[in-house]
C-alpha cells in the first residue's frame, strides 16, 4: 500500500483545470436497454494490433450475455469519453481522468473493473507515466549530469491528449509543480502547457501515446509524454532498468504502425511517475444493472485472467491489451478508488 499512497499523494498535491470535454449532461435520463453492448476505445486501443485482444473481449461478453458486442474505434479522446457521456455507448476502457470526466458528465456511468497490478490486488495496480527524449539529445536534458526538468524550458514537446491521464495531467502536473518557486515559471497552470507558450517553444498532441512517441523519435519535437503500457509491445528495454529514469528502449524492427516508421531509434527516460491502472466503464443506463453485474463477474473469473488473448503473456512478445507478468486479473473497483483524480480538479 505504500507504493500506492504515494500515488495518492502525487495526484492530491497536484492543481489542473478539468478539460471543456467534461461538459455534458450529469444524471441523463434512463434509455432503454437493447440487444447490442457497444464498447468504445480509446485510439491507443484502437489500433490493428490490438484487434486480437479487442476482439476476444467481445467474445466472451456475447457468450455471457447473449448480445451482439460492436467495437466503436475513435481517433480522439474526447470523443470516446463524450459517446459515453451521452448514453452512446455501453463499455469504454479509459483513464482515470476520462472516468472522472465520464461520470461528472454523466453519473450512469460507472467502474466496472480495473486491471490489478503482479501481486493480483489493488495494491500495485500501477502503470507509469514517462517523459521521454530521443537518446542522442539526452545530454541536453541534464544539468551535471543527471536529467533535470529545468531543461524543458523553450523546447518543443508532445502530449497525448489534455483528457489522457498518464499522458497530459501527470507529466504537466510534474512541470508545474517543478517550476513553482521559478521566478519566470512560478505561475503556470495547465491551460499554459497546451500550447507553446510561455514554458514550451511548441505544443504537439499525438491523440494516442503511440503518436505522442513517434512525435519524439521523428524529430517533431524534442520531448514526448507517453506511458508504459502503450508502447511495451512496440520496443524493448536496452539498456537500464524498466521504468527507471536513464534506461533507454529501442524500437523493434517489426514494430506496428506507427512505429515501423522509426525502426530502430532509440529514446531515454527523462522522468518517471507512477500513475493509478485505468478502469472499463460501464453506461448503466444502456447496459443495465443485469448485464453490469454479468460483465462484473465475467471479467473478474479465472477464465478471464487465464485467457492469454486477453492478458498476454509479457515474454510472449505479441501485442495486447494487457499483459500477464505474475497475477494480474480484473478486479470490482468502486468509484471512491478515483477520488485522488477527482481531486486534481477540486470537484
Amino acid at each position: 500500500m505504500k507504493k500506492l499512497n504515494s500515488v495518492f499523494a502525487i495526484l492530491a498535491s497536484a492543481t489542473l483545470l478539468l478539460s471543456a470535454c467534461s461538459s455534458g449532461q450529469a444524471g441523463a435520463e434512463k434509455t432503454e436497454v437493447d440487444d447490442v453492448i457497444s464498447i468504445v476505445w480509446y485510439p491507443n486501443e484502437s489500433g490493428n494490433d490490438m484487434k486480437t485482444s479487442r476482439d476476444e473481449i467481445g467474445k466472451a461478453i456475447e457468450e455471457t450475455t447473449g448480445k451482439s458486442v460492436e467495437h466503436k474505434l475513435t481517433t480522439d479522446y474526447a470523443i470516446a469519453i463524450e459517446t459515453m457521456v451521452n448514453d452512446n455507448a455501453d463499455l469504454a476502457y479509459m483513464g482515470a481522468q476520462g472516468y472522472v470526466q465520464a461520470n461528472k458528465g454523466n453519473e450512469a456511468n460507472k467502474p466496472l473493473v480495473v486491471s490489478t497490478g503482479p501481486s493480483g490486488t489493488l495494491d500495485d495496480a500501477l502503470y507509469y507515466s514517462w517523459l521521454a527524449v530521443d537518446v542522442e539529445d539526452q545530454e541536453t536534458f541534464k544539468v551535471n549530469g543527471e536529467f533535470s526538468l529545468d531543461t524543458v524550458a523553450e523546447k518543443s514537446i508532445s502530449f497525448v491528449s489534455n483528457s489522457s491521464t498518464s499522458g497530459f495531467v501527470i507529466p504537466s502536473s510534474t512541470i508545474i509543480d517543478h517550476f513553482a518557486n521559478n521566478k519566470k515559471y512560478g505561475e503556470l497552470n495547465a491551460e499554459d502547457l497546451m500550447e507553446g507558450g510561455p514554458l514550451f517553444s511548441q505544443v504537439l498532441f499525438g491523440n494516442s501515446h503511440q503518436g505522442s512517441a513517434v512525435n519524439v523519435l521523428n524529430g517533431s519535437t524534442d520531448v514526448a509524454a507517453f506511458c508504459d503500457t502503450c508502447v511495451e509491445s512496440y520496443v524493448d528495454i536496452v539498456e537500464g532498468e524498466e521504468n527507471e529514469v536513464g534506461s533507454v528502449y529501442k524500437v523493434k524492427k517489426d514494430a506496428a504502425e506507427p512505429f515501423n516508421r522509426v525502426a530502430g531509434k532509440e529514446f531515454t527516460l527523462m522522468e518517471v511517475t507512477p500513475v493509478l491502472n485505468a478502469p472499463f466503464v460501464a453506461n448503466t443506463n444502456v447496459l443495465g444493472q443485469e448485464d453490469f453485474e454479468k460483465l462484473q463477474t465475467l471479467f473478474t473469473s479465472d477464465e478471464f485472467a487465464d485467457n492469454e488473448e486477453i492478458f498476454v503473456p509479457k515474454d510472449s512478445n505479441a501485442a495486447g491489451l494487457f499483459f500477464k507478468t505474475e497475477e494480474e486479473r480484473f478486479v470490482p473497483v468502486e468509484d471512491a478508488w478515483f477520488t485522488p483524480v477527482r481531486n486534481l480538479f477540486n470537484e
